[in-house]
């Protein structure tokens, strides 16, 4: 068939996104921008050119006296004032302008210098022509290579949206399932081991089992550690002992990197070896992983019908029956925590290894930092939704365990091998009789009261047994949820 002409949506103004990120779902990870974006990096770059300009002229307390580089001028309050708002003034007309000077020099840390440097020619129009900073232009990325720059602004980058993003959603949708496991934790649930009928637990329990696992990824997230170097273009410091001798040029740089509040990594090739962010992706894949684990549970209950979904007004859950509810944000949550991994696992795996001293594998990689942690934000707020629209429907759960009295197998048995320990008589092959009675079998609750009475066992615990039920056979699932859940 002929292909008729068509509009040309590449030229479509303003212009539609490629990605689900930017495009459908950009609502749920809009808060990254501000951290993982081209624009955010060029600010932390500002952000790491500005403060680097800053210690040169006001040298560091303890290490240098006066001036880092000998001849610079010291800063008034409102020079540094006017340096730091480069970074917090940027806006649409300076990312822009960026964009315009990278055509030139392409290059985009060198933009980013040139950028400030510009800067410093206008000081006068904003501090009078008494300011020193139209002459400090040379320092603007003094001894530094591109690394230098690029590794600190990423740091930053990534402490920022994982403290100020990340983690806050993340502890959310923990907590709002901790507050669930509370809430059902008396809630007697019929276990499947290996999708089959097992030893009853409750719903508490187990939502606190995941709630449990994804509180200890948290905690490891929040011990990262997030790692930067400021030591020239292979790690010797060269260019800054050739320039300025005499000068303690690791402490200078220890006190700079941690200044910015990152540890210092003080040996590195070109550039910083990017191990820390192996490190926090692999624990923010593990947190995925388990929040994966917990979405195909719950589609699992509520397939079941132990979840029952609160329907949205409105809302359609299929093109063509009008019955359904589906689990879309269990579904959704699954395929963007994939993603999401596959991403980080690529990003853990490839950022670890640089040829030599340096290759430009890091470049490219690193920016797709923002879609890794953006499909892992987009699907926790699909679960967080997901959860928050489930109600437990504990009359079928009931119905469920009622219909599989041949669970209490396992505690009768028990009870037989105790009482043959203590020395009651009769108690021989206990396993042995509970799997003639029970595998294949469905009994109801008189029949395995009588087969219980006909055992003889002491009196209490023949009542006990007698008085035990599936739904009661829980163990301390409720107890624990109470000891362990806080």
């Amino acid at each position: 068939m002929p292909v008729p002409d068509r509009t040309v949506l590449a030229d479509v103004v303003p212009p539609i996104a490629l990605g689900p990120l930017d495009g459908r779902y950009r609502g749920a990870v809009a808060p990254l921008v501000d951290h993982l974006s081209e624009a955010a990096l060029n600010r932390e770059r500002l952000h790491v050119e500005v403060e680097w300009l800053i210690t040169l002229c006001d040298g560091v307390p303890g290490v240098t006296d006066g001036p880092v580089v000998p001849g610079a001028p010291s800063l008034s309050d409102a020079e540094r004032a006017y340096l730091r708002a480069i970074v917090t003034d940027l806006d649409a007309d300076g990312i822009a302008e960026l964009k315009d000077i990278e055509r030139t020099t392409v290059h985009d840390v060198k933009a980013v210098e040139y950028f400030v440097k510009r800067r410093l020619e206008r000081a006068a129009d904003a501090l009078g022509d008494a300011t020193v900073l139209p002459g400090v232009g040379e320092l603007v990325h003094f001894a530094c290579t591109s690394e230098d720059v690029n590794n600190l602004s990423y740091a930053l980058m990534v402490r920022g949206a994982v403290g100020q993003v990340w983690l806050p959603a993340a502890t959310a949708v923990t907590d709002q399932l901790a507050d669930m496991a509370r809430d059902s934790a008396a809630v007697p649930l019929l276990s499947r081991t290996h999708g089959q009928p097992a030893t009853p637990t409750t719903l508490g329990k187990e939502l606190a089992v995941l709630a449990h696992r994804l509180r200890r990824q948290l905690r490891r997230v929040e011990g990262g550690e997030f790692l930067g170097k400021l030591n020239g273009a292979t790690g010797t410091y060269g260019a800054h002992t050739v320039a300025v001798p005499g000068v303690d040029w690791p402490a200078v740089s220890r006190a700079f990197v941690e200044g910015l509040g990152l540890t210092w990594n003080p040996l590195t090739t070109q550039i910083e070896s990017h191990d820390w962010q192996a490190e926090v992706y692999a624990d923010v894949a593990r947190f995925n992983r388990i929040l994966h684990n917990l979405a195909t549970d719950v589609w699992t209950y509520i397939s079941l019908g132990f979840f029952t979904q609160i329907p949205v007004a409105g809302a359609t859950g299929s093109s063509t029956m009008p019955h359904k509810v589906n689990p879309i944000r269990f579904e959704n949550a699954e395929a963007n925590l994939e993603l999401s991994c596959a991403l980080l696992d690529t990003l853990s795996a490839t950022l670890v290894t640089s040829r030599l001293q340096r290759d430009l594998t890091d470049s490219t990689t690193q920016r797709n930092i923002g879609p890794a942690f953006g499909h892992s934000l987009l699907a926790i707020d699909n679960v967080a939704r997901g959860l928050q629209a489930l109600a437990v429907n504990a009359t079928l759960m009931a119905e469920d365990l009622d219909a599989n009295w041949e669970v209490l197998g396992e505690p009768i048995q028990s009870a037989m091998r105790a009482a043959s320990v203590a020395g009651v008589p009769g108690m021989e092959n206990p396993y042995e009789r509970l799997k003639d009675l029970t595998r294949g079998h469905r009994l109801t609750g008189e029949e395995m009261r009588q087969f219980v009475a006909g055992l003889g066992l002491p009196d209490d615990v023949t009542a006990r047994l007698q008085a035990l039920t599936p739904a009661t056979y829980t163990g301390i699932a409720e107890q624990l949820v109470a000891d362990h859940l806080d």
